[in-house]
């Protein structure tokens, strides 16, 4: 009764009041009774058991708790396959050779490199090299061997070779190695002359000439832009750039380098791009400033530049060459251009001839920039300042960390123990013609005539001309301390910033390259052009006086063979004098 009840309201509530006739028919599948969430969860229940028999056996398990697994096959599909790219073989070595042709070129990039397949490309190259792929390579091969070839008796696995079997074998080792040093610490007193304390920390001895240690400490100017600050500023400029350019000194390109940089960035982020500017191309002859650019430009490309607001060189270059990058990544609003380098390079002074006015402060001392800054250069490129970072090196001197500039030279303690080095890489006439003064150098015993090359100079002999040169500067502008004595530390100082600033020319040449004799060749060739001389007309001279040197050399030998000239020889020949003063003028010039 009371189903008929709900039947009617049901009725009631769906409009199926029978008032247009069809109330009493009932739709096929139609449930009056149980929604579909009631049905849903009934079935729930009833399919959740496991059926067991009467010994609590399990006969048929419950949904999705079955042990057994189903054997079954997928069927291949073409479909699998539509959203792939397939290349051949030829197609693929072709693609390789064709990468690897541009990656030598340093004036060309691979644009958009995520859309390539890169990893098909480089074909795990420098595995080796890497550590974390190294390492990977290791795990690997360990997990790979089998135990009984690693553990136990047929292991083949090398054990390390051990001295000693026990622990107290190791204690009485022990004690044979400290017998074994205090003897060592005995004969190195006694060689030396010195007293031994039993104390190691209060013996001379103690600390062995050949201990690795130093015999004087380094003064801590000397460690300047190696701090975590700085360390921490170039990180934040490399990560921020899109273009890193890296400024050199053009009077010692490579001193002033800092090849680890280049190394993280060509390891860390090669889809960045990295360029040389060769600045202070204004202190060096433009020979050389263009062999320089020629040498740097196999690796990276390479700028001459010349920073200055009223006077510069390079400008229309550099900026035209940013628009080149600017126009590569269309795709973003804009992009950052970082300056990286060693201090008093003059990166800040780089940004103020590209606005064309003062926006960095500069300054010709090291340390200048503190912190990096964001210029507006255009609308769509920004320039990076960063402060100079020098990266530790172990083989880098004293004298070469001073004479890059790296540190102010009004805080070095005893700047004229460096005065030498400055001798040594400046030419004489350049310092005669700089501080008009003469007759500080030693003249040698010997003639250049007599000898080929120029005695070299003992370290003796080298301080004892830098101090007859300070003391002549010294006198010549009245630097007098009290006594009548030469301000010594005072003009080293005066003469070590005219160094750094550019007031004495010098320079490091560049290496000589294998293509440097065809270079004279075409330049000889070219100066034939000009004097008119032609090939033929070059080539036919020259047999006529090899005819000419043939024939006087058999009536002059007859039918001896030339044997070559003597060492010894000194008179009946003809010898090529070359002044050698002027010559080592030339090369520093």
């Amino acid at each position: 009764m009371g189903t008929g009840k709900k039947e009617a309201t049901r009725r009631v509530r769906q409009g199926k009041d029978g008032k247009d006739g069809m109330g009493n028919i009932k739709v096929k599948g139609e449930n009056f009774y149980r929604t579909g969430a009631r049905v849903k969860q009934l079935n729930i229940w009833k399919e959740g058991r496991a059926e067991h028999n009467a010994a609590g056996e399990v006969t048929k398990a419950a949904s999705y708790q079955s042990k057994e697994t189903p054997v079954a096959r997928i069927e291949p599909n073409r479909k699998w396959f539509t959203n792939t790219r397939v290349i051949s073989q030829d197609a693929l070595a072709k693609f390789r050779g064709a990468v690897e042709e541009q990656k030598k070129d340093p004036y060309s990039f691979l644009i958009k490199q995520n859309k390539l397949p890169m990893s098909l490309i480089n074909d795990n190259k420098g595995k080796e090299r890497v550590d974390g792929l190294l390492q990977h390579a290791a795990k690997i091969k360990i997990e790979g061997e089998k135990f009984g070839d690693t553990f136990g008796p047929n292991a083949q696995r090398k054990r390390p070779k051990l001295a000693v079997s026990s622990i107290e074998d190791l204690a009485a080792s022990t004690d044979g190695d400290l017998h074994s040093y205090d003897e060592k610490r005995k004969e190195a007193a006694m060689l030396s002359g010195q007293t031994l304390d039993e104390e190691p920390e209060n013996d001379q001895a103690y600390f062995l000439p050949d201990a690795g240690m130093l015999t004087s400490a380094r003064e801590a100017i000397f460690t300047k832009g190696q701090s975590k600050r700085i360390w921490n500023e170039l990180y934040k400029v490399i990560d921020s750039s899109d273009v890193v350019i890296h400024v050199l000194d053009a009077r010692d390109p490579l001193g002033t380098r800092c090849r680890s940089i280049e190394k993280y960035i060509r390891e860390e982020a090669p889809h960045k791009h990295l360029l040389f500017l060769l600045n202070k191309c204004d202190l060096v002859p433009t020979n050389v400033a263009a062999r320089w650019v020629k040498l740097l430009s196999r690796e990276y490309p390479t700028l001459a530049f010349h920073a200055s607001i009223t006077n510069s060189f390079g400008k229309g270059s550099l900026i035209s060459l940013l628009r080149q990058f600017s126009a590569l990544h269309s795709a973003r609003k804009q992009i950052s251009v970082g300056f990286i380098g060693y201090p008093n390079t003059g990166k800040s002074s780089i940004i103020n001839t590209l606005r064309n006015k003062k926006v960095c402060t500069v300054a010709p001392i090291p340390g200048e920039t503190k912190v990096w800054q964001y210029i507006t250069l255009m609308k769509r490129i920004y320039l990076i300042d960063c402060p100079g970072c020098v990266p530790p090196s172990m083989t880098d001197t004293p004298e070469d960390i001073l004479l890059r500039g790296v540190v102010r030279t009004e805080n070095v303690e005893h700047p004229a123990q460096y005065i030498p080095a400055v001798l040594k890489r400046c030419a004489t006439r350049h310092l005669e013609r700089t501080y008009d003064i003469k007759g500080w150098e030693e003249k040698p015993t010997s003639t250049a005539e007599e000898e080929e090359e120029r005695p070299t100079k003992t370290d003796k002999v080298r301080v004892d001309e830098s101090i007859r040169f300070l003391e002549l500067i010294a006198r010549k502008s009245g630097r007098l301390i009290k006594g009548g004595e030469a301000d010594i530390d005072g003009i080293a100082k005066l003469v070590l910033n005219d160094f750094l600033r550019g007031k004495i020319p010098w320079y490091v040449p560049p290496p000589k390259t294998e293509g440097a004799e065809a270079e004279e060749e075409e330049k000889a060739k070219g100066r034939d052009a000009k004097l008119g001389l032609t090939g033929k007309k070059r080539k036919a001279e020259e047999e006529a006086e090899a005819e000419s040197g043939s024939e006087a050399g058999d009536a002059a030998s007859g039918d001896e063979e030339f044997a070559g000239f003597d060492e010894d020889e000194g008179e009946g020949g003809v010898s090529l004098v070359v002044d050698e003063e002027s010559g080592k003028n030339e090369a520093k010039a």
